[in-house]
């Protein structure tokens, strides 16, 4: 064999390295190399099964049964003994009158002359072997034959191993992105109140579609697990979603982070940086307090969801980018434009789609549905024997105004768990101050939900005696109980 064929062929197996990631079509194209640069009848690779067993296995074979694969590989084949355990390679020019191949009956029997191995070797340590034979006429292979073939192997080995690697990371990748898509289920939103009802409806029928959606909500009602529930179940989901807190950053930072800049656009822009917009190509961008951005960015983002194009700052050139845009904020953007503090055309914008995420108080019945999830999660967690709620503990829960929302439930929660003396979380180890519990009434409360709050607070009032709350409310005992009952507890 030619210098000038041996050194093509190190070259293609190098270019394999950089184009095939598949483990299954690199081995392929490293046994048909070795085949076709060799001019050899049959061949096999041989890998070992784990970086920590010594065990090895037949990866790929050509033309090689599998009565001969069983006689070849056995570990009491000289081939596989002397490669395998010794990192030897093995040359025989006639493998018919070889003393080491005696034992071997597919040798003899498929009339094999010519017989070449050599070990896989990566870092010192043998991965496992490529095996080739001929039959027709002895002198096949040659010694540059093994010079090749060991060459080639060892490039193979780096080849196998990158494409190892890189199938680890994506089956971890699909491993966590299967986790993150379980976590962000509408079924991970918790909650069967009528409001929350009206928000599933709503997320449903924008799931599948692209449309910028504009979520409005206090602080702690969960939005930006909204936008990801949207993210997570829509043609989206296997992009990136990234989240930005508007708030938190300056005018000049910001417009860095979403846009991205140039070397030398301002001090310390060393290098060109793609923004978040971009990094985000084909996913989502949560933009989480939105209605904090100054108007300079506010132009720039009305130009982006206008064109799709962006313009990093410091360069002359504009992108075209895709990415679905979902915002998010605690304030009333409609007032805000108003006020004349947020652009009306960026308003209308954003809000396409709008989701109300409800108040807790607006959605009491709720609460021991969360409560109960947010005990289950800690106890977990912190390995606590803490497993339910006394009554007096679940009255203050939800007669409790709860200012921070569902955030707020469960960092009160999680506190519960940790001070809890028994397997039970008292009104004491919730830590809810008295003066704090109060009553409030909006449009957008159904009958039910007034009346259950109502009564709720006069039995707070009543110090959870049965008979002052039913003559407090000009009801029967028994009608009471019954709601009570209805509610989730008994008295």
């Amino acid at each position: 064999m030619s210098k000038e064929k041996m050194f093509h062929a190190l070259m293609e197996i190098t270019q394999e390295i950089n184009t095939i990631h598949d483990i299954n079509e690199l081995l392929r194209r490293v046994m048909d190399i070795a085949m076709q640069t060799l001019q050899a009848d049959r061949g096999f690779i041989i890998l070992k099964k784990d970086a920590d067993d010594e065990a090895f296995h037949v990866a790929i074979a050509r033309n090689v049964s599998q009565k001969d694969l069983a006689d070849l590989t056995s570990y009491s084949s000289s081939v596989v003994r002397t490669v395998l355990g010794n990192g030897e390679s093995i040359l025989s020019y006639d493998a018919q009158a070889d003393e080491r191949f005696r034992d071997a009956s597919s040798v003899i029997l498929n009339k094999i002359s010519s017989i070449a191995a050599v070990p896989l070797r990566l870092k010192n340590k043998i991965i496992g072997a490529i095996y080739v034979d001929a039959s027709g006429g002895i002198g096949r292979f040659i010694e540059d034959s093994i010079s090749f073939l060991t060459a080639f192997a060892n490039q193979s080995a780096i080849a196998i191993e990158n494409a190892k690697m890189i199938e680890s990371i994506q089956e971890e990748n699909q491993k966590l992105r299967r986790e993150v898509e379980e976590k962000y289920t509408f079924e991970g939103i918790i909650g069967r109140s009528r409001a929350m009802s009206r928000v599933f409806d709503l997320m449903q029928k924008v799931m599948k579609t692209s449309a910028t959606v504009l979520i409005e909500g206090e602080s702690g009602t969960g939005k930006e697990l909204i936008a990801r529930a949207l993210h997570y179940n829509g043609p989206r989901k296997k992009a990136p979603f990234v989240a930005v807190f508007c708030s938190a950053l300056s005018e000049s930072i910001l417009e860095s982070e979403l846009f991205g800049h140039t070397r030398g656009a301002f001090t310390g822009a060393r290098e060109d940086k793609k923004g978040l917009l971009e990094s985000a190509e084909n996913g989502t961008v949560f933009l989480d307090e939105v209605s904090e951005i100054s108007p300079a960015i506010q132009t720039k983002l009305l130009r982006f969801l206008q064109e799709g194009e962006i313009k990093r700052v410091g360069d002359t050139k504009t992108r075209i980018v895709d990415v679905r845009v979902i915002a998010a904020t605690n304030k009333i953007l409609e007032e805000e434009v108003k006020a004349g503090r947020f652009r009306q055309d960026l308003y209308y914008r954003l809000n396409v789609i709008k989701i109300s995420a409800p108040p807790l108080r607006e959605r009491v019945e709720d609460i021991p549905l969360l409560a109960e999830y947010f005990l289950k999660k800690y106890s977990k967690k912190l390995s606590s024997p803490v497993d339910g709620f006394s009554r007096n503990a679940m009255e203050t829960l939800l007669s409790y105004g709860w200012p921070g929302n569902v955030r707020e439930l469960e960092n009160t929660i999680e506190r519960a768990v940790i001070l809890a003396a028994s397997n039970k979380i008292e009104r004491e180890d919730l830590q809810i101050a008295p003066q704090k519990a109060r009553l409030e009434f909006t449009s957008s409360l159904t009958l039910k939900e007034v009346e259950k709050s109502f009564v709720l607070k006069v039995l707070e009032e009543q110090d959870k005696n049965i008979s002052k709350t039913a003559k407090a409310l000009d009801v029967s005992r028994r009608w009471l109980h019954y709601r009570l009952k209805e509610w989730g507890y008994e008295a």
